[in-house]
């Protein structure tokens, strides 16, 4: 006696677009900065280039992690001491309460970018205003601040950045999919465009690298076409 089918034949087309959709879903990509507060190239960096992602659409295709240490110092005892200073440990720590506290990069990032606006232009010490600026709420951060919270991120981005293979040798240093950029760092949006798997946003148009056609043409790899066939054949196989 032949077997019933699994599923009725009029799913099938709903069945096959969902094994594609499932088996070609484009992740974001991976990009994490590697910076510290009042570092000027820093401060630069995060108003003059990686603002733009938040206004051309990138942000988008993008899994941004921001991991304010950079080139401090912690000694055997836990003691921790900042390139420029007590007033950018605490800053350090404040942008990493925030991260915390907000951690969608849609919401932290304006809060970030006010504090190395104010540090560009030499006016660090106003960065409380950035609440107002913002919108976010003050008592969480100071809270987090307050109790050591704050500290105790600054010590986990110290032993992230600390890690990193190969050691960052300046900041901001910045990594795509595990990849990092170097002295190339400005030119981030170029590598984010080819590293994506997915249809490519408008702001992709006309990025191009010297890596670009390698990346692109081993994109198809990246999608394993093998495993495309296997989850085909599973599907095929509910229907009979």
């Amino acid at each position: 006696m032949a077997s019933r089918p699994l599923l009725p034949r009029f799913l099938i087309p709903f069945v096959v677009l969902f094994c594609l959709s499932t088996a070609c879903a484009a992740r974001r990509v991976s990009v994490s900065v590697y910076y510290e507060a009042m570092c000027p190239f820093c401060s630069g960096y995060v108003v003059n280039d990686l603002a733009r992602i938040f206004q051309n659409g990138l942000s988008s295709i993008v899994d941004l992690r921001l991991v304010p240490f950079g080139n401090g110092r912690v000694s055997p005892d836990g003691s921790m001491t900042c390139q420029h200073g007590e007033d950018e440990c605490r800053l350090n720590a404040i942008e990493a309460c925030v991260i915390r506290l907000w951690p969608d990069a849609e919401h932290h990032f304006p809060f970030i970018y006010c504090i190395e606006h104010l540090s560009l232009i030499q006016k660090w010490g106003a960065w409380e205003s950035c609440f107002h600026e913002t919108g976010l709420a003050s008592q969480p951060v100071i809270d987090c601040y307050n109790s050591g919270t704050g500290r105790q991120l600054e010590l986990q981005n110290a032993a992230e950045t600390f890690a990193l293979q190969p050691p960052h040798q300046f900041v901001p240093w910045v990594v795509v999919n595990g990849r990092p950029l170097g002295d190339d760092y400005t030119n981030f949006e170029a590598y984010i465009c080819s590293a994506y798997d997915g249809e490519l946003p408008a702001a992709c148009r006309g990025k191009h690298l010297a890596i670009a056609q390698h990346t692109k043409a081993s994109r198809g790899d990246k999608r394993d076409p093998r495993g495309l066939a296997t989850l085909l054949a599973l599907c095929i196989a509910l229907w009979f």
